[in-house]
C-alpha cells in the first residue's frame, strides 16, 4: 500500500489523481487530518485515515500496512521538523519500507530560509533507517500565478526577486514526479532536483501577463523589507509574508534556477510553460467573475 500524507492538501490530490492511472484505489491511503475534506477521495475507493502530525499516538496506527509513503512537507512553516520527525518515527514503528520526501531545490547548498527545515528533516530520514528518496522540488509557478488578480488589478506585479531567473514548473509537475518515484523500482538513496525546463525573470512574467490580457502590466522590483510590508498590509500573516519576501531575495541570488532538467526526464515529458500556467490562472479568474456575476443577479 501507499501511502500519502496530506492527501487534501493542493499537491496531494494531484498526486492521487495521477496515481490511480496507475494503481489501484484499494493500494492507496489518503493521511489527513480532517477526512470530512475528502468525501471526494473516499468516492474514488481511497482509504482515508485521520493523522494529526501533532498526535504521534495516531499516526502509527494510521500507517499499519503501509509499505511506501509519500511524505509532502507540512505547510506549517517553523513547526515542520517536529510533525515530520513525528511521523518518520510513526513510519518506523509501522514497518514502512520506503519513504519519498518533497524537499526543497539545492536545499543542501541553498541560501534559502525554507531549506534549514528542509535539510533536518532529510538529515532525520536518512537516521531513520528506513529506505528513502528525496524529491527536492522547486518553486511552483502557482505560486508567482496567485499574484495576477492584484498584478491586473494595479497595472503592476511587485517582488524582490531583480533578474533572478526562476525554473519554476506547474504543481501538476511535481505530482507526475512523486508519482513515478513511488511506482518505480530501485529508488532507494536518488535525489532528484527538480526543476522546470524553462526559466524567467518576474519581468518576463509581467511581460507575458500583458501579453495574453492586452494589458500594460510592468514589474516594479521593491526592497525586501518594503516587498514584506506591502504583503502584510495585503493581509498576509506576518510569517508568510517573511517567507515569500525572503524568498523572492534569494531568488535574484539564483536560488531558484535549475538547468538540469531532471523533472522533464523523471516524467517524460515536457514541463509545463509558464504561459500555459497563466493562461489557466486567467480563465478561471474569468470563470470565477461570471459565477459570482451570476449570483449576484
Amino acid at each position: 500500500m501507499i501511502a500519502i500524507t496530506g492527501a487534501t492538501g493542493q499537491l496531494g490530490r494531484l498526486v492521487i489523481d495521477a496515481l490511480l492511472n496507475k494503481v489501484p484505489a484499494s493500494q492507496l491511503v489518503g493521511l489527513v487530518r480532517n477526512p470530512a475534506k475528502g468525501a471526494d477521495l473516499r468516492a474514488r475507493g481511497v482509504s482515508l485515515r485521520q493523522a494529526d502530525y501533532t498526535r504521534p499516538e495516531e499516526l502509527a496506527d494510521a500507517m499499519q500496512g503501509v509499505e511506501k509513503l509519500l511524505l509532502i512537507s507540512s505547510s506549517e512553516v517553523g513547526q515542520r521538523l517536529e510533525q515530520h520527525r513525528n511521523l518518520v518515527e510513526a513510519a518506523k514503528k509501522a514497518g514502512v519500507k520506503f519513504i519519498a520526501y518533497t524537499s526543497l531545490l539545492h536545499t543542501d547548498t541553498g541560501t534559502m530560509a525554507l531549506s534549514v527545515e528542509h535539510n533536518a528533516t532529510e538529515e532525520l530520514i536518512r537516521a531513520s533507517g528506513i529506505p528513502w528518496a528525496f524529491l527536492r522540488n522547486g518553486w511552483y509557478t502557482e505560486n508567482y500565478a496567485a499574484s495576477i488578480p492584484s498584478a491586473l488589478q494595479f497595472g503592476a506585479l511587485l517582488g524582490s526577486a531583480g533578474n533572478g531567473r526562476i525554473s519554476s514548473a506547474a504543481r501538476v509537475d511535481y505530482a507526475a514526479a512523486a508519482v513515478e518515484v513511488l511506482t518505480r523500482p530501485d529508488q532507494a538513496g536518488k535525489i532528484y532536483e527538480l526543476a522546470g525546463d524553462e526559466s524567467y525573470s518576474l519581468a518576463e512574467f509581467a511581460a507575458e501577463l500583458s501579453r495574453q490580457t492586452g494589458k500594460v502590466i510592468s514589474y516594479q522590483n521593491l526592497p525586501e523589507a518594503e516587498f514584506r510590508k506591502i504583503l502584510v498590509g495585503a493581509g498576509l500573516p506576518d510569517g508568510l509574508a517573511d517567507l515569500l519576501a525572503s524568498s523572492d531575495a534569494s531568488a535574484a541570488q539564483g536560488a531558484l534556477f535549475d538547468d538540469s532538467r531532471q523533472l522533464s526526464q523523471l516524467i517524460g515529458r515536457s514541463t509545463t510553460p509558464l504561459a500555459e500556467v497563466i493562461r489557466q490562472t486567467l480563465i478561471r479568474g474569468e470563470h470565477q467573475a461570471q459565477g459570482g456575476h451570476n449570483a449576484a443577479h
